[in-house]
């Protein structure tokens, strides 16, 4: 990394830390969904991104990570940080077997996308006859007004979720820039480049794909726990949605598939978007105007950045 680029990173950092204090209540929520979009554009784009692997189902992650925790929490007092810890163990496994099914029966490409949305499918339908998670009627967590700062309980006043979020997402660039430069780094990256020619030199597909599935479905269910918590209610139609599954997903198209620094990009352009569209169409009746904006936004980037934005950006600024 070069000096020009570690001072741009603590400036942003720097910047970042300093929001609570600067920003109003709405502006602090709004940066909080950026950073959460953030850091599920970065575990989908691990699996994108570094390996190779399109996932369209991620939403299934977060969706067990957030019953986990929030059943854990409600029947028997698990605080969510560990509950966090099952959902993503839970998670993993989940991705460990459709991995398996994929790779031992070569579903690739476009076909394992299918796979996931159809996990993700099933799990929605499953759950909304669930009736330990609520069906369709949905979970809720109990609502309270703290002040004070409960880490441990994922309870405390609007700033708290924001740290959470920005340790995470700070946490997860930190690991996939270690991941990427690591010896599994290059061995995603030939196998995304070129899967034939990285297998004739030893490189073991199988296994190394399981591994960026596992670790990616991992840290979107941790993202699970935030959102339960932050929302304190779920619903299987929502939280498995394909609709939530593409809207995590776009950031990292928008900002650059493959970088380290396009998914946070990505959800910075998009989350404030979609928050203006709100705001610009309120008491209008436009259902769907939202999705078209990003639909917009993502054909912009394909016909004059097919790259994305931080590749451009970064060799303007030198980065």
């Amino acid at each position: 990394m070069t000096q020009r680029a570690v001072i741009a990173m603590g400036i942003f950092v720097a910047a970042m830390v300093a929001v609570p204090f600067v920003v109003s209540g709405y502006l602090l929520s709004v940066l909080t969904l950026v950073l959460y979009l953030a850091f599920l554009g970065q575990a989908w784009n691990l699996m994108m991104g570094f390996a190779g692997l399109l996932s369209l189902g991620h939403a299934l992650y977060v969706g067990l990570g957030a019953y986990a925790s929030a059943v854990l929490y409600l029947k028997y007092g698990v605080p969510p940080l560990l509950g966090a810890l099952a959902g993503a163990g839970l998670a993993a496994a989940i991705g460990a077997a459709i991995g398996f099914l994929g790779f031992r029966f070569s579903i690739h490409g476009v076909h394992f996308a299918l796979l996931t949305i159809a996990f993700a499918e099933f799990t929605r339908i499953l759950f909304d006859h669930l009736d330990l998670v609520g069906g369709s009627a949905g979970l809720f967590l109990p609502v309270r007004s703290n002040t004070t700062v409960e880490l441990w309980s994922l309870r405390g006043p609007p700033a708290m979720f924001y740290w959470f979020m920005l340790a995470l997402t700070l946490v997860a660039l930190a690991l996939c820039r270690w991941l990427l430069g690591s010896r599994m780094g290059f061995y995603w990256r030939a196998i995304r480049d070129d899967p034939e020619a990285a297998q004739a030199l030893g490189v073991n597909l199988f296994r190394y794909r399981m591994l960026a599935v596992v670790l990616s479905a991992a840290m979107a269910a941790l993202a699970g726990t935030f959102h339960v918590f932050y929302f304190n209610n779920l619903f299987p139609g929502d939280i498995f949605s394909i609709d939530r599954s593409i809207e995590l997903l776009l950031g990292a198209i928008v900002g650059g598939v493959g970088t380290l620094i396009g998914p946070i990009l990505g959800a910075f352009i998009l989350t404030p978007l979609g928050e203006a569209m709100t705001a610009l169409t309120h008491g209008l009746d436009l259902p769907g105007l939202k999705q078209f904006v990003y639909g917009i936004a993502v054909a912009l980037i394909v016909l004059f950045r097919p790259e994305g934005v931080w590749p451009w950006l970064a060799r303007r600024l030198k980065l």
